[in-house]
């Protein structure tokens, strides 16, 4: 514990449980790298989790009346939310238990202090400090998730909800924060002041994730479970409990690292993503009016059924559309019929489709789609220019070839599948609005992409349909 209380060390038996633990959210993390064994992986880092939960709840003799019930009850919700949400929503789930990670965190350390003051102990200056951090962090990434998982789940509107000077706004707020930290620092107490400053921080939080757009929404919520670990991290410095800090330290980093990546794959700095307002999507009906001078070529599930069935190679695209309408099932079906006649199918994903990191894979592999067929963007890229047909389902913006000719374009520079290449391209669309970037994509006009309206899960299902007929004519 901090302030007065001099560190021991655990028992060796606790000890030897840490180390068991640490090791297997190492191991399960690496197992993370690959499909294949991205499974085994969550299996085996929640195993170290459980063993870090035991181990330090061995460590405590009193307390459990209020520990056992209060366990049991966050079990059986998380365990009967994780069986009922459906795939297309696993980005807020994921936002929503970020969140809670960095609450506690925050929350934690909140508790620690008041504890520690209310009981005559004068904190020193790296003691309180160390608390500051955990709350001002996990605060932040608590009211941050939250605004995501409102946005994800469309409790308010997912475009960027901007103000003026709201930049200035938010720096003003932070060096507020940091000014009262120093306070609580200087002095070594202060409840009153402890109280504004958490506050204060869950404002900061839910004023830095309200400017983010939905089409950036990938990158977010993987920084913000950055500031989950690093809040989970520092908050293991605070209680003084060595697994905690490794847990977190290894959720800040891989959660940094994927950030970092995610703003690679859309050539954004995170700075632009966080301040840039992106993703302001267009307004108007369903189905708008076309740009003058451009045409589309709208298709039938009987014409494009004869297309497929008679490919020699076929690429699906997925994008949120295809969540959505929840048609990873149906596709999947498709995909084993064409097989059956011949027909190589892979699965092009791109690292920001969907609405947080891996979505796509996440969605496919629930429709038991093989991992051999999932491709990422530098793998697949080349197979488009000799592939028959690209099936684009739900994507907009990473197939958008305004990406590479179009200098003025905000997607300007972000790498995209070349579903162009193809020699046809297919686009299964509602309609002719925008996606998240709010801009007309250009491959709809192209003279070798076709256009098939309608509901995606009620499109796939006809052409099955149709591609039977050919299978038995």
């Amino acid at each position: 514990m901090l302030g007065a209380t001099v560190y021991s060390l655990p028992p060796a038996w606790a000890l030897l449980g840490y180390v068991l633990a640490i090791a297997c959210f190492a191991r399960g993390i690496k197992m993370l790298t690959s499909p294949k064994t991205a499974h085994l992986g969550n299996r085996v880092a929640g195993v170290g989790m459980l063993i870090a939960i035991g181990v330090t709840l061995g460590q405590f003799h009193v307390g459990w009346q209020y520990i056992v019930p209060a366990a049991a009850l966050g079990a059986i919700i998380g365990a009967v939310w994780a069986l009922r949400v459906p795939m297309t929503a696993m980005p807020q789930m994921v936002a929503m238990f970020n969140g809670m990670g960095g609450g506690a965190a925050a929350l934690i350390a909140l508790g620690d202090f008041h504890r520690l003051t209310l009981g005559g102990v004068v904190l020193g200056p790296i003691d309180s400090g160390t608390i500051l951090l955990s709350c001002l962090i996990g605060s932040i990434s608590f009211a941050g998730s939250m605004i995501a998982f409102a946005k994800l789940q469309e409790l308010m509107t997912g475009t960027p909800i901007t103000w003026p000077f709201q930049h200035e706004i938010n720096g003003a707020l932070l060096l507020v924060l940091v000014a009262i930290g120093i306070v609580i620092m200087v002095t070594g107490g202060g409840g009153a002041l402890m109280i504004v400053f958490f506050i204060g921080a869950l404002a900061l939080g839910v004023m830095a994730v309200l400017p983010v757009g939905g089409a950036d929404m990938p990158v977010i919520i993987s920084l913000l479970n950055s500031f989950t670990g690093v809040a989970a991290a520092v908050t293991g410095f605070v209680i003084g409990n060595y697994s905690l800090v490794v847990a977190g330290a290894l959720v800040g980093a891989s959660g940094s690292i994927l950030t970092v990546l995610m703003s690679k794959a859309m050539n954004r700095p995170i700075t632009n993503v966080l301040f840039g307002a992106f993703g302001q999507v267009a307004e108007g009906p369903a189905g708008a009016a076309l740009a003058p001078g451009k045409t589309v070529h709208p298709t039938s599930a009987e014409d494009l059924a004869v297309l497929l069935a008679y490919s020699q190679q076929v690429i699906f695209v997925p994008g949120y559309g295809l969540a959505v309408a929840r048609a990873q099932h149906e596709v999947k079906e498709l995909a084993d019929i064409l097989k059956a006649r011949g027909v190589r199918v892979l699965y092009a994903i791109h690292p920001v489709a969907g609405r947080m990191p891996g979505h796509m894979n996440v969605l496919l592999a629930e429709a038991d789609v093989p991992y051999d067929e999932l491709k990422e963007m530098d793998q697949v890229n080349p197979e488009f220019a000799r592939t028959d047909v690209a099936v684009v389902i739900g994507a907009n913006d990473v197939v958008n070839p305004a990406a590479l000719n179009d200098p003025k374009s905000p997607i300007w520079g972000m790498p995209i599948l070349r579903a162009d290449q193809a020699k046809t391209v297919v686009v299964l669309k509602r309609s002719m609005r925008p996606g998240f970037a709010g801009i007309e994509n250009e491959l709809f006009y192209h003279d070798n992409t076709l256009m098939l309206f309608g509901d995606a899960k009620d499109s796939v299902n006809k052409l099955i349909a149709e591609v039977k007929l050919q299978a038995a004519a």
